[in-house]
């Protein structure tokens, strides 16, 4: 199958591109599309997911732009034509 996946920030610098298309199999979780992610780009590795295989803390990741922690986290599942945003957590204020 086929998603689109979008970066933000740090991130984007990590892969060198705002957006790229990546074919994963069929069936295929957001842990599994992070975790191969992670394996490709070595500006990710262990910045988004954690030694247990969940999410680091305050990272924002939607499929389809909805929050994947209000689904079924890292086990949810990805479809032909998804999109997966990764947002790296945010600090600011003054």
């Amino acid at each position: 199958m086929d998603l689109e996946l979008r970066f933000f920030a740090t991130f984007r610098e990590a892969v060198g591109q705002k957006t790229l298309e990546h074919e994963f199999e069929d069936g295929a979780t957001v842990g599994e599309v992070l975790a191969t992610l992670e394996s490709e780009y070595g500006g990710l590795e262990g910045q988004i997911l954690d030694d247990e295989g969940g999410l680091q803390p305050n990272l924002n990741i939607l499929k389809n732009g909805r929050e994947v922690l209000h689904m079924e986290g890292t086990d949810t599942v990805m479809e032909d034509g998804d999109t997966l945003s990764v947002f790296p957590p945010v600090a600011g204020g003054a």
